[in-house]
């Protein structure tokens, strides 16, 4: 079975990617929960400086995460044109232009998904980025192929 889809990258989905890496990290997480813990400060004890501080490290994350999803739409070249994925038992190629690159599917780190996407990391930091608009009815076919090519630990995809 092979599953093709083109997908065209946005900064909205850029920004959803970049949103789920970070606070699903250890530190992304700590920084939300001493933001909101400050906040907690603030209403219990009304020291202006944890509204401040608790309403800055709970802001400057998301902010800087959207400036940095619209500054790499337009400093990367690869998000000027759309990608053609091609999901194969071997694992995923991606090609743009004449290039193709392949990836196999023992060699990915982990598949999750986000509101508006499902994202294969081929290493902790790097990713396929499929946005479910561009899937369409491929959807389920590739959530089939990375269930069916990855083992059940290293997925986590909702529908």
């Amino acid at each position: 079975m092979e599953v093709e889809f083109d997908v065209k990258m946005e900064s909205g989905i850029l920004y959803d990617y970049m949103m789920h890496h970070t606070f699903s990290s250890l530190s992304g997480l700590l920084g939300a929960v001493v933001g909101a813990l400050l906040l907690i400060a603030f209403y219990a004890d009304r020291q202006v400086i944890f509204l401040v501080a608790g309403l800055i490290i709970l802001i400057y994350q998301p902010w800087t995460l959207f400036l940095k999803s619209k500054q790499q739409m337009l400093n990367n070249p690869a998000f000027k044109k759309p990608l053609h994925y091609k999901l194969t038992e071997e694992g995923i190629e991606v090609s743009q232009d004449g290039e193709v690159q392949n990836q196999k599917w023992e060699d990915m780190h982990k598949a999750v998904s986000t509101n508006s996407s499902i994202v294969v990391y081929t290493t902790p930091v790097n990713a396929c980025i499929f946005p479910k608009k561009d899937l369409g009815e491929n959807k389920y076919k590739v959530i089939e192929m990375i269930s069916t090519h990855m083992p059940p630990r290293k997925v986590k995809i909702r529908s």
